[in-house]
């Protein structure tokens, strides 16, 4: 269901959630290869989040990207909307143009619950959650 281009935005939101401050701000060289991630293209990904107010970004010498505390506050329905646009989540599994309640494509019902389920999710959870979830364990990334 996710793009590579919004889990790679996942994961350096998570990077930078774990890993910069106002006061330390990180460069994409620093880190695109502890996330995996070709530095060109994350380049361009975090200049997306950094020109919709997703992350924070300074110029300059001492620049780079951060998270505030408004960053951190996210949810993480709004990254992925950003990078794939709005209907990447609601478009239908077999991609047909015209699948809706009403005329459903064979795996509709199969989908259309977890699919709900997860868009909810998402919209509830910030990037704080996730990054709290790994301070304290509760999830892994290999960062």
């Amino acid at each position: 269901m996710f793009s590579n281009s919004s889990k790679y935005a996942l994961k350096a939101v998570l990077f930078l959630a774990l890993n910069s401050s106002e006061e330390h701000k990180l460069m994409v060289k620093d880190f695109h290869g502890k996330i995996n991630v070709p530095k060109a293209y994350l380049a361009k990904l975090l200049q997306e989040l950094s020109r919709q107010k997703l992350i924070s970004s300074t110029r300059g010498p001492k620049g780079g990207f951060y998270l505030s505390e408004e960053n951190r506050a996210q949810p993480l329905m709004r990254i992925i909307e950003i990078i794939d646009g709005p209907s990447r989540m609601t478009a239908c599994m077999l991609s047909l143009m015209d699948c809706n309640e009403e005329k459903p494509c064979p795996l509709h019902a199969i989908f259309q619950p977890s699919r709900t389920k997860l868009i909810n999710n998402l919209e509830k959870l910030t990037v704080n959650d996730l990054a709290d979830d790994l301070l304290k364990n509760r999830s892994y990334l290999p960062l």
